[in-house]
């Protein structure tokens, strides 16, 4: 029911008028909330009068009310999910199992590599008789699936310390490429062919210096074709200094020659020896000590004493007579130049038989002498020679390609064709 004011539920304080009328309760409105009142019977007054009591229906006595306990289930719900996400799927078991399989048909691979590249090694040494067991290392990846298909990728092979005529050789390193094996199964290799093959061989320098200096010569290089050989050599007693050069050669397709030139030894500051058979060569005296005679009297007059040695030194009877008599003259013939000259241009190999006490007055020993002409250029140059020819295969083809000096040695590039080793030439497959 609607209130006939609007705004007679909620009324507002105004101001005290004296002149206002009083109050009149027959006319003011009538609240709704008394007319609902109205139609009440009476019977709340008995439960909400001053003095009545509340009533309460009796009921049945409730057990005690205690908290539940939720923990049990939260560990077992806690433990159900745990499983069920740390349980592997099924694509990471096969993901785990394949890599497994994977690694170990990869170690099965590489352990069968190993084994065959020892059996490679052994049967190289006893077909090639060798000193020295080789390395082989067997290129291409898997090995087993080469294996089964009878052909390798490729083999690596390095031979250290071959012989090869007077001199060994420090490495032969060799890969063939496309090897094709004569197998029975997986486990019998009879043999392999080997249809290309290239590699180098290396002859160091430390190993010409122990096998053919003896310690005392050393060898260096000179350029791309060309040694320097650099030590003492011990004639008749003495150590003389020694110098070659020699030049490196390709000979065939399997050899390497030298050509030794510039073979000198020096006897101290005194001579210089080179063996030949030309003017130049012999025992001569060198700029030293030809210029030298003008301050040694006792040399110089051993020399022209001598009327050989006068002759080929050009110098006039009356002069020689005055030189021997004054040492004021002998000093003007012996420091021209030309008498310089001359000197240097004897050979004392030619007067040590006819003079040797000439020699002895200029330092040289006659049995130095003796012993350096049988010293001959041949003699020499076979001591100094660094020639060497390849081992020749029992079957197939190998041949040197080039030749080059290097800093550590002598390097020969090397090609084959054809090889086999062991066993049958296995058929060609296509």
């Amino acid at each position: 029911m609607r209130s006939p004011h609007p705004h007679s539920h909620r009324p507002h304080a105004r101001p005290h008028d004296p002149h206002a009328r009083p109050h009149d309760p027959s006319t003011a409105p009538r609240n709704p909330y008394d007319e609902l009142g109205a139609l009440d019977d009476g019977p709340l007054e008995e439960f909400f009068g001053a003095d009545a009591a509340v009533r309460r229906e009796p009921r049945e006595e409730e057990p005690e009310w205690t908290a539940p306990d939720h923990r049990r289930g939260r560990r077992r719900r806690r433990r159900r999910g745990r499983n069920r996400s740390s349980r592997p799927t099924f694509v990471v078991k096969a993901v785990v199992g394949l890599t497994a399989l994977a690694v170990f048909g990869a170690l099965a691979d590489r352990w069968a590599l190993l084994y065959a590249q020892h059996r490679a090694a052994q049967t190289l040494k006893e077909h090639l008789g060798l000193t020295a067991t080789p390395e082989v290392e067997i290129g291409g990846f898997p090995f087993l699936t080469q294996l089964a298909d009878g052909r390798l990728e490729s083999v690596r092979v390095t031979v250290p310390d071959v012989a090869a005529d007077r001199v060994s050789l420090a490495e032969v390193t060799a890969t063939a490429h496309d090897i094709r094996l004569d197998t029975e199964g997986l486990t019998a290799v009879r043999g392999a062919h080997v249809p290309r093959l290239d590699g180098d061989v290396l002859l160091s320098f430390a190993d010409l210096d122990r096998e053919l200096g003896a310690s005392q010569v050393r060898f260096t290089g000179d350029g791309r074709d060309g040694v320097q050989a650099r030590g003492t050599l011990p004639v008749a007693g003495h150590d003389l200094r020694l110098r070659a050069r020699a030049t490196i050669r390709r000979q065939g397709d399997r050899g390497v020659t030298t050509r030794i030139g510039g073979i000198r030894l020096d006897i101290g500051d005194l001579a210089t020896y080179r063996p030949g058979t030309r003017a130049s060569d012999g025992v001569h005296l060198t700029p030293k000590a030809a210029a030298g005679l003008a301050r040694e009297t006792r040399r110089a007059k051993a020399l022209l004493s001598v009327p050989s040695i006068v002759r080929r030194l050009g110098v006039p009877r009356t002069t020689v007579r005055a030189a021997l008599s004054d040492d004021g003259e002998l000093a003007k013939v012996t420091g021209s130049p030309r008498f310089a000259r001359e000197a240097r241009g004897l050979n004392l190999i030619d007067l040590a038989a006819d003079h040797p006490e000439a020699l002895r007055a200029l330092g040289v020993e006659p049995g130095l002498l003796d012993a350096l002409s049988r010293l001959t250029r041949p003699a020499l140059a076979d001591r100094l020679s660094l020639a060497f020819t390849l081992p020749e295969p029992p079957q197939g083809n190998v041949r040197l390609r080039s030749v080059r000096v290097e800093r550590d040695g002598i390097r020969v590039r090397l090609a084959g064709s054809g090889l086999t080793v062991g066993g049958s030439r296995p058929a060609v497959r296509r």
